[in-house]
């Protein structure tokens, strides 16, 4: 199989891993409001199988040291591939919980809000199943991302309100209806809690001598998320967070260009999953510390964050203290990044 082999190729790989995950979800906004998450989430996980399948058959199996992807999943142990699944399973849940929020909230505000509370779940995870490093850093640094998803939902609530007011002014709601709902952030919570518990059983299925390699495990992690879509789609489908029930037809009846953002959103989200994966395993040259890693696969929420900011401009006319919220919450979650991503490195005293 291909690994990178200079420090170099690592860091670049990381980069386009980071700028992957930080503007996959782009795709469900291009294909326009009136296309449902939960339709969206089916291409989505083709998407993901089809990319994970492909670089497995190419990178997977290309290379000098004659071990190829196939070899990987035949010598695997059956349980590290049930680790892969379930938490393809898991990662799966979270995604549409995060997109579900993307609906009713934006990218700007579920994505620091998913992901973020994710963060702070995985390095609860991570040290109670590896306990290690400077322990103040680490929880300090889970504290500051805290403190940003909190603050993200005050953004939200201070720009909703305003928004409830101008239509109440206009008389196209009454003011006895004018209710600010909370069910994007909640959903984001939900849906963190989930993208934080699925990294431990991806780090599970790569241990010990019938582990899987980052291709391999990958590939377990696609078909988790593709067999998982059709059991949960079950539910938002006919249970919906936003709007009317949906019926299967309206999937077959979209035009190309839907489907197509679907599949590249998987196929991107793949990627990032990918370059983070080869960067927990490359070694030697290539080796890059695992505290760098994590920053650049955590700094994605700050790319998709600031994408529902300035590209699909979702905060259009915000006030000067909605806009500081905003920032505070991209400030934050900077220093609570860089805070948990050195804590490895600095010794306990």
């Amino acid at each position: 199989m291909i690994l990178p082999a200079s420090y170099t190729a690592m860091m670049l790989l990381l980069f386009l891993g980071m700028f992957a995950w930080g503007t996959w979800a782009n795709t469900l906004k291009a294909a326009g409001d009136k296309w449902r998450f939960e339709l969206y989430c089916i291409d989505f996980a083709v998407g993901t199988l089809i990319a994970a399948t492909v670089i497995a058959l190419t990178w997977g199996n290309l290379g000098f040291d004659g071990f190829s992807f196939v070899d990987d999943l035949r010598l695997a142990g059956k349980r590290q591939e049930l680790f892969a699944f379930g938490g393809g399973v898991i990662f799966n849940l979270g995604n549409m919980l995060l997109l579900a929020g993307v609906s009713l909230v934006g990218m700007g505000i579920a994505f620091p809000v998913s992901v973020g509370f994710g963060l702070v779940v995985g390095v609860c995870w991570n040290y109670a199943l590896n306990p290690g490093g400077n322990t103040a850093l680490l929880f300090t640094g889970a504290a500051v991302v805290l403190g940003a998803v909190v603050v993200a939902s005050l953004g939200y609530r201070t720009y909703a309100a305003e928004l409830m007011r101008v239509l109440v002014e206009a008389g196209r709601i009454k003011s006895k209806n004018a209710t600010i709902s909370s069910r994007g952030i909640v959903l984001g919570v939900a849906g963190g809690f989930m993208l934080g518990s699925f990294a431990p059983l991806m780090q599970m299925a790569r241990e010990g001598e019938n582990g899987l390699g980052p291709y391999s495990s990958g590939f377990m992690l696609a078909i988790g998320v593709l067999f998982s879509t059709f059991v949960f789609n079950l539910f938002f489908m006919n249970l919906p967070v936003k709007g009317e029930p949906v019926d299967v037809t309206e999937y077959l009846r979209a035009p190309m260009k839907n489907h197509g953002m679907g599949l590249l959103g998987g196929i991107l989200w793949y990627i990032g999953a990918i370059a983070t994966l080869i960067g927990n395993r490359a070694d030697g040259a290539a080796k890059v510390q695992p505290p760098y890693v994590f920053a650049f696969s955590q700094a994605g929420m700050i790319i998709a964050a600031i994408c529902g900011m300035v590209v699909w401009n979702e905060f259009a006319g915000a006030d000067s203290k909605v806009k500081t919220y905003l920032g505070l919450m991209l400030l934050l979650l900077a220093i609570g990044i860089g805070i948990v991503s050195t804590a490895s490195l600095v010794p306990a005293y």
